[in-house]
């Protein structure tokens, strides 16, 4: 479906709602003299879901409303203004559950969206514009209906105040009301196929309320961090909280869209809760002792020894895991190249070198883990052998721009797991560190040309004792090679500020990439990005080549060109040595108190999708009495 600029006459659309009629997704014609309307987008292909149909095919539509969860939430808050939430303090947890968004993810396809505050949406054959329509009914929970101006103030907000957005929305030049209830939102060039999903994934925010008073009649003010309950118009409300220690949100009874059929079968809670913790092993015994209903885990070391208690032996506690089909993967030891130790990439590979993660995964992991080899890694978007065909000719483009091994090697990181290889790792780290004009003097690394050792500090988070035993692991292996290693573990709010201010030298981040990359490709590795703070671009990568490379990646035509260009990129950034990859698992581990429900058929793109698609169980529950 597209959308035809022919249909507007001084800027205001003139087909009434009544005329259209929402279409599933069809192939484009290059010539179309009214827009059409469209209940679903894609990346690529055909939606599968008919305008009309009832629910998704992963929910129980029948599932029981009432009950409620209790949730692990790790650090503090102390705000609850989501523009803010990579500025300015510390996010609550859940709080985008107070929100809707104009369109919703398909947990069961790929890139796929479909209406929920927006009716319909239409844009044309280039891409270079897109109309959302709001839904007549929606509204906000003081029974103000939702608008176009909601929706443009929601996207000055996000976009003046929030780095990652003004980089994700950038190439959004001008939005507007072009009817009674539409929007929209023109782009800086024509081609960019995802820029229409991306507008539509937008958190919508109350004008009317942030532009109002509290009640001590202060003005309210966008730009700072609040802790004063905000309007929302989403399933979920605020109910009460505590700062820093715990937040509950209960189902708001009148909701506007709990009919809709994107819907139905899900929000079944009648109240979340999250309760804070600053350490995790704290969260664990909380758990343990029924304080708490859900578990995420993610240590190998404590989900092989952890969930021995007596709950979990005579199944009133199930462990469970779920694969994960629905991202890639790129967790790591990120330099921050904006100091100059760490612009030689012979200085980062040295780092790789020193990494013997087959033992540490052996002595810390109970060998669950993996080593991970791509930016994108578990999907089909992984480079892999030699680049060829497609691949290839883009590659071509930048050759002047990369290193060599792009073409002649394929990326893999070093191998240990015994003496012999540790010892051949070693050396070859070292031959490494003299490439890049280091040489060692009285067992220290130093710089030939200043006389400066070489000396890192690894930032983590403290509270957190399962990074740390990882970092002090590596932190051996590192010294070994001469450098001298601190290892600073910092509340979340310092180690907040230092990422924004760019105040480390090696952290450890994860970037989750969807099976459809685009525009988020900049705020990861674009130069633009590195010297915004906020962004993903943690290390402060600047490379007109990996410039180019997104470019191809975000203006490809169709999924072979998206794969192909995708995976150049993941060569180049591989081969720059930007990173030392960690490891992945593939899938996610959960524990669980035996009170709930969940579908049949669990989406394949959604892993637990908890609590979102999950019920309250009364049977169950009353099996194991009452919570402690």
């Amino acid at each position: 479906m597209r959308f035809s600029r022919r249909a507007f006459v001084g800027g205001v659309l003139t087909v009434p709602l009544t005329t259209l009629k929402l279409q599933p997704l069809g192939p484009l014609t290059a010539q179309a003299a009214e827009p059409v309307w469209r209940h679903g987008v894609s990346l690529f292909g055909d939606v599968k879901y008919p305008p009309e149909f009832a629910h998704f095919d992963y929910v129980n539509p029948n599932a029981p409303k009432g009950g409620s969860v209790r949730q692990i939430a790790v650090g503090t808050f102390d705000n609850f203004n989501m523009t803010m939430g990579a500025v300015k303090g510390q996010l609550a947890a859940g709080v985008d559950l107070i929100y809707d968004t104009l369109m919703v993810s398909a947990l069961d396809e790929v890139s796929t969206e479909y209406g929920l505050l927006a009716e319909a949406v239409s844009y044309p054959d280039d891409f270079s514009f897109v109309t959302y329509r709001l839904r007549s009914n929606a509204k906000w929970h003081d029974g103000m209906p939702v608008t176009p101006e909601d929706v443009i103030f929601s996207f000055n907000a996000f976009k003046e105040n929030n780095p990652r957005y003004a980089g994700y929305y950038r190439h959004v030049v001008k939005f507007e009301k072009t009817g009674d209830r539409d929007i929209t939102f023109t782009f800086d060039q024509p081609g960019n196929r995802e820029l229409p999903q991306i507008v539509g994934q937008i958190t919508v925010l109350p004008k009317h309320w942030w532009e109002g008073t509290d009640k001590d009649g202060k003005k309210r003010d966008i730009t700072t961090t609040t802790l004063e309950p905000p309007l929302g118009n989403g399933a979920y409300r605020i109910k009460e909280f505590d700062p820093g220690r715990s937040i509950v949100y209960e189902r708001v009874p009148d909701y506007w869209g709990k009919d809709l059929n994107v819907n139905v079968g899900r929000d079944n809670f009648a109240e979340q809760r999250f309760d804070y913790f600053r350490d995790t092993t704290v969260a664990r015994e909380a758990f343990k002792a029924d304080h708490l209903d859900w578990r995420f885990e993610n240590s190998a070391k404590e989900w092989a020894t952890f969930y021995d208690f007596p709950a979990v032996k005579d199944g009133r506690v199930i462990k469970e895991e779920f694969p994960v089909r629905s991202v890639g993967v790129m967790q790591a030891f990120v330099f921050n190249l904006r100091r100059d130790k760490f612009k030689d990439p012979h200085v980062r590979r040295a780092f790789n070198h020193a990494l013997d993660f087959e033992e540490m995964n052996k002595q810390m992991f109970f060998g669950q883990y993996k080593r991970i080899a791509s930016y994108f890694e578990g999907t089909e978007l992984a480079a892999t052998g030699l680049p060829e065909g497609k691949e290839l000719e883009i590659l071509e483009s930048v050759r002047d721009k990369v290193p060599p091994e792009v073409f002649t090697k394929t990326f893999v990181n070093p191998v240990g797991g015994s003496p012999d290889l540790v010892r051949v790792n070693l050396r070859e780290a070292l031959r490494l560190l003299r490439e890049a004009g280091y040489e060692v003097r009285d067992q220290k690394q130093v710089n030939v040309k200043t006389g400066e050792p070489l000396t890192v500090e690894f930032l983590t988070q403290a509270g957190d004792p399962n990074s740390e035993r990882y970092v002090l692991f590596y932190k051996n292996s590192v010294e070994r090679l001469g450098i001298d290693v601190t290892v600073r573990p910092v509340d979340e709010a310092q180690y907040e500020n230092r990422l924004r201010q760019w105040d480390f030298d090696i952290i450890t981040s994860a970037w989750s990439e969807s099976l459809s990359p685009g525009n988020e490709q900049r705020y990861y590795w674009g130069s633009q990005a590195a010297d915004q703070p906020g962004t993903f671009n943690f290390g402060g990568i600047k490379n007109p080549a990996v410039d180019t490379l997104i470019d191809r990646v975000v203006f490809a035509k169709s999924r072979a060109e998206l794969v192909a260009a995708t995976k150049a990129l993941d060569r180049v950034l591989l081969w720059n040595n930007y990173v030392v990859p960690q490891w992945t698992y593939g899938k996610q581990r959960t524990a669980r108190w035996d009170r709930f429900g969940r579908p049949e058929k669990m989406p394949e793109y959604g892993a637990s999708a908890f609590p979102t698609i999950w019920w309250w169980d009364a049977e169950k529950a009353a099996k194991l009495g009452r919570r402690s």
